[in-house]
């Protein structure tokens, strides 16, 4: 018997079998309440009203059971482009897609029919019907597509050249018939353009909210050089105050004590002029200070030979010897490069004290997106927590340009490792993201 004779004789027994039933549970009912007399007047209202509340809700259901057993469609691949064309023209695009999905699914008796978009290089699941809870899903390729446990046909929507979507579906209880075939070819051959419009406001969609993504990357950004730029303005405050105030009282107490001597007369002109040396050493000695500042701030060798140059002529003058190892390759951004020097340089100031302790080893090394330095003391009681005290301001520095320090002692030795990213630009994933896609 043809599918469509049989899946209508079916219904038509399966509604059939329903009115008498309710017919007859509506007898056994009103007839006791209400008399023979007015339940037969009032019966075939009451019927009436009970099988069209119950087919508007059990119809739907009664055609899936149908459609398993007669495989029977009652859709065309037309019927269902037409519906979701009139529905995206209205805006709706939310109830286009998992509409399309339906009559897929219905057309095909699939267990389950899936849409996906092609975003960017991936295939996102649009509309899935029956509809779930596992939220949209992602693949690589129509092969990776092909390749899952519950997919059993693909057919890809193209738009000339450029592929759109791709119609899926799952019959693990059946097999895909060259019918089902067919009508998802036709499908895909018309939803082609209808599908256009869908997958660029999709790509739209997603462009912004990369661009969201940058714009809150740029800001954060900003707001880590601000507060690099603070401590470094902290960092110079204290170390300018800690080199030049003592000695600046000490300068301003020498010539008072000249201008003291010089004005009572009776001052030896010898000892005036001794205390006029001692002045003058003391002016000497407090801009040789000021130089070393300086250069601190802004190392010449920094600029032109980057932090392994700078930091070969800042040990030379240390007490302790020190090691130096860098095969960087590259130069970086001016804040990477002085970030890392800056730390490293307060480290070996800070441990380099004692001549007789062993050398330092220190390792500058670019790799894996990350600038680093790492200083080795194998010198006994080294104080780990009193270096870290000594490097707060550094450290925060550090961590306003995105970087870290990890200070800790291995076995003999105190190993310090400060990094920073090599890259200070926003960095957003270019990927297409489910959630984006969605």
């Amino acid at each position: 018997m043809d599918a469509t004779i049989a899946a209508r004789l079916l219904r038509l027994l399966v509604v059939g079998a329903g009115v008498v039933a309710v017919f007859a549970v509506l007898v056994g009912v009103l007839a006791p309440l209400l008399g023979p007399e007015q339940a037969a007047a009032l019966l075939p209202f009451a019927v009436a009203a009970v099988v069209t509340a119950g087919l508007g809700a059990g119809l739907p259901r009664i055609d899936g059971w149908i459609r398993r057993h007669t495989h029977h469609r009652t859709a065309t691949p037309y019927s269902a482009l037409a519906d979701a064309a009139a529905r995206i023209r209205a805006g709706t695009l939310d109830e286009a897609l998992p509409g399309l999905a339906q009559v897929l699914a219905e057309g095909t008796g699939a267990r389950r029919a899936v849409l996906w978009l092609a975003v960017s290089d991936r295939l996102v699941s649009a509309a899935v019907h029956p509809p779930g809870d596992d939220g949209a899903e992602t693949v690589e390729n129509l092969p990776v597509l092909l390749a899952r446990a519950d997919t059993d046909h693909v057919v890809p929507v193209l738009d000339g050249p450029v592929l759109r979507a791709a119609l899926a579906i799952g019959k693990p209880d059946a097999p895909v018939t060259p019918a089902d075939r067919a009508l998802m070819q036709d499908v895909a051959n018309g939803a082609g353009s209808l599908l256009r419009e869908v997958q660029r406001g999709t790509e739209l969609e997603e462009r912004v909210r990369r661009a969201d993504e940058l714009a809150q990357e740029l800001q954060r950004s900003r707001q880590r050089l601000s507060r690099a730029r603070d401590v470094e303005r902290r960092r110079l405050v204290g170390e300018l105050s800690h080199a030049t105030a003592d000695r600046l009282t000490a300068l301003r107490g020498e010539f008072e004590l000249a201008v003291s001597e010089l004005g009572d007369g009776a001052t030896p002109p010898g000892q005036v002029r001794a205390t006029l040396r001692r002045a003058r050493a003391g002016l000497d000695d407090l801009l040789e200070r000021f130089r070393s500042i300086a250069r601190g701030i802004y190392p010449a060798v920094l600029r032109d030979q980057g932090p392994a140059g700078a930091l070969d002529e800042l040990v030379a003058d240390l007490p302790r010897a020190v090691r130096i190892d860098a095969d960087l390759g590259r130069r970086l951004d001016w804040e990477i490069e002085s970030g890392i020097y800056y730390l490293t340089a307060s480290a070996l100031a800070h441990l380099a004290v004692r001549p007789e302790d062993p050398a330092l080893q220190v390792t500058l090394a670019i790799g894996g997106g990350r600038f680093s330095a790492r200083i080795t003391d194998t010198a006994p009681g080294a104080d780990a927590d009193d270096l870290r005290t000594a490097l707060a301001i550094d450290v925060e520095r550090l961590a306003a340009l995105g970087g870290e320090m990890e200070l800790a002692r291995t076995g003999d030795a105190t190993v310090l490792l400060a990094w920073l990213p090599d890259r200070l630009e926003p960095l957003v994933d270019g990927s297409a993201h489910v959630e984006g896609a969605r």
